[in-house]
């Protein structure tokens, strides 16, 4: 079974290798789109302060994760017609998104699985860069 998921990964902390850990546990073949710092900056209004090459590098150390891909886009669906995986895995924030209902919908009728991660309680990468923040100021 292939699975699929994506994310920034900026300032790789515990819960992005939690998320990474759980998912290759329920999939043969691990696959991670890498969000572009063109992407990240499109929805999120910020560009990554670590650049995307090096975020894929890392996530590319990691030995969960079979191959690394470009996120360019956040259309599940796209991603789903270039690299035909079985099983979604994402975040539970992103359950309250107009964007899953729809997702999940379209998939149940083409037989790929969602799993949600719960999302990790005391650390973000948006917490540590506001600390880095502060720490620098």
């Amino acid at each position: 079974m292939k699975g699929y998921t994506t994310g920034v990964f900026d300032l790789f902390h515990i819960g992005h290798l939690n998320i990474l850990k759980r998912a290759k546990e329920m999939c043969d073949y691990l696959i991670v789109g890498v969000s572009t710092d063109e992407l990240v900056s499109s929805y999120k209004n910020k560009t990554p302060i670590i650049p995307y090459a090096e975020r894929k590098s890392i996530v590319e150390a990691i030995r969960y994760v079979d191959e690394v891909v470009p996120q360019c886009s956040l259309d599940k669906i796209a991603a789903h017609a270039l690299y035909k995986y079985d099983v979604l895995f994402q975040g539970d924030d992103w359950k309250s998104s107009p964007v899953y209902r729809d997702t999940i919908e379209i998939f149940s009728k083409m037989g790929i699985d969602i799993v949600l991660f719960p999302y990790t309680v005391g650390t973000s990468s948006t917490l540590l860069s506001e600390v880095l923040h502060k720490a620098l100021i």
